[in-house]
This record gives C-alpha cells, structure tokens and sequence, in this order.
C-alpha cells in the first residue's frame, strides 16, 4: 500500500479515536480494518499506536498555533488531518516535514471544507517553526 492511502486510512481511524474515547483501541482498528477492508501496514500500526500516548502534547501544539481558535471550535476533520501531520513531523524520522504538511493539505482538500487546506497549512507550519522541525538553509 502507498503512503497516500495508508494516511487516508490513518486519517479516518483518528477521526473515529474522537467518537470512540471510552473504546479499546484495538478494537476500534480491528472493526474499522474489516469495514474498510483494508490490511495491516507497518506504517498504519506504527503511527496508530503512537499517537494516543503523543495526543496531549500534540493537542496543544495545535491549539497555540491555532490562533483565535479554540480546538472544540475545529472541525473533527481539520483536527484529525493535523494530528496526522503533526505526529509525522515530530515522530517519523524518514519523512520530510514538507511531506507531512503538502499530504496534510492534499487530505484536507480531498476531504474537509474548502478553506481547511490553507487554514491546516498555517497551522501545521507554525508548528514546524515553533518545534524546530524546519531545516536551516
């Protein structure tokens, strides 16, 4: 499976994580991997088990740099797409920063209203900048 598809099944199962907090995890995967028949990924397992113990400072990242927005106010959409990215830009060492945030907009155009690319672009970009992920050129 490309990286494409395995971020936007990882997307959808992030946007479940909202619905499903009081749920195991690993069931939450395991019905949404026979729904979508998709099959286990390295990748998809290796950022889906990751995310939950990186979510709080994650979480907060996003909402300073989401200036004049209060996560609530987010759309679960935008929400899922940037927690995506932002666990790529600081937790997977063999992707690109620019990677993560150009596939963070491609899913936001893909699946979220029409203002969410550029709205999710700033955002993620702060985030970059205020974690040093950007290289100095």
């Amino acid at each position: 499976m490309n990286r494409r598809k395995a971020r936007e099944i990882l997307f959808g199962l992030i946007y479940e994580m909202d619905f499903h907090k009081d749920e195991n995890p690993d069931e939450v995967y395991k019905n949404a991997a026979e729904f979508r028949e998709f099959e286990d990924d390295n990748y998809i397992l290796k950022i889906y088990k990751g995310l939950p113990d990186k979510l709080e400072y994650i979480d907060k990242r996003i909402e300073e740099s989401s200036v004049g927005w209060k996560q609530e106010r987010l759309s679960k959409t935008s929400l899922a797409i940037m927690r995506l990215c932002v666990y790529e830009m600081l937790y997977v060492d063999d992707i690109p920063f620019e990677i993560s945030i150009n596939e963070a907009v491609e899913l936001a155009k893909k699946f979220d209203h029409e203002n969410a690319p550029a709205f999710i672009n700033g955002v993620v970009n702060k985030i970059a900048d205020l974690e040093g992920v950007k290289t100095q050129e």
